[in-house]
């Protein structure tokens, strides 16, 4: 399942490599890679891949959920599958809490106690991951789990969540995904050296000579 939902990001072009001509994130830091699954939900093959690979994680779990959540705003179509698909109820975690109304930071029917899925369409430093989980955990909710789409595979981002004693898991990740690209000579031998490591210093690597 890991190299078939790499092969498909990729021929989505929902993951684009570009080490030598990097992308600026919002932060001003440089990346070699921009991973943007919010394309999935336009192809139906590919979504529904996606979903069998949560299936599967949903049904691996030792502790099962009561509810499936998803993070605001990608997020939430894919938890809305997975919800459908094991008939579960359905949150979804706003980024911010609303400005009016109840201001609800969590949108749907929370009870106390009740397990929780999160479901992530990509893990980078971890932050909203994080953040969306101690917003369920205010309200009652015990977050059993964190899934992903992909993950950057960044150390820090591993630290955190074992920081947090929370457990998290990905369809794919950037090992993967490059061992997919190098075979499929989508990346040379250098290209691939210099996403390796940016994997293991980004900040090092952004702020680098070129």
């Amino acid at each position: 399942m890991e190299r078939k939902i790499a092969e498909l990001l990729l021929e989505l072009g929902a993951v684009t490599l570009s080490p030598l001509k990097p992308f600026t994130w919002a932060s001003g830091l440089h990346s070699p890679i921009y991973c943007d699954n919010r394309l999935i939900i336009s192809h139906v093959e590919a979504r529904r891949t996606v979903i069998s690979g949560f299936i599967e994680l949903f049904e691996s779990l030792t502790t099962k959920p009561d509810v499936i959540a998803g993070t605001a705003t990608a997020g939430i179509p894919h938890a809305a599958w997975l919800a459908e698909a094991v008939a579960l109820p359905m949150i979804y975690v706003r980024s911010s809490e609303k400005k009016h109304g109840r201001k609800n930071m969590i949108e749907g029917h929370l009870q106390q106690g009740q397990a929780v899925l999160l479901i992530e369409d990509l893990i980078s430093t971890g932050g909203s991951s994080i953040n969306a989980a101690s917003a369920i955990t205010n309200q009652g909710g015990q977050v059993i789990h964190v899934g992903a789409i992909f993950t950057y595979e960044m150390k820090h981002a591993i630290a955190r969540f074992l920081n947090e004693s929370l457990d998290f898991s990905c369809l794919t990740g950037l090992s993967t995904l490059l061992s997919v690209a190098m075979e499929k000579q989508m990346i040379s031998q250098k290209e691939l050296e210099l996403l390796q490591l940016w994997s293991n210093d980004p900040i090092s690597w952004s702020t680098r000579d070129r």
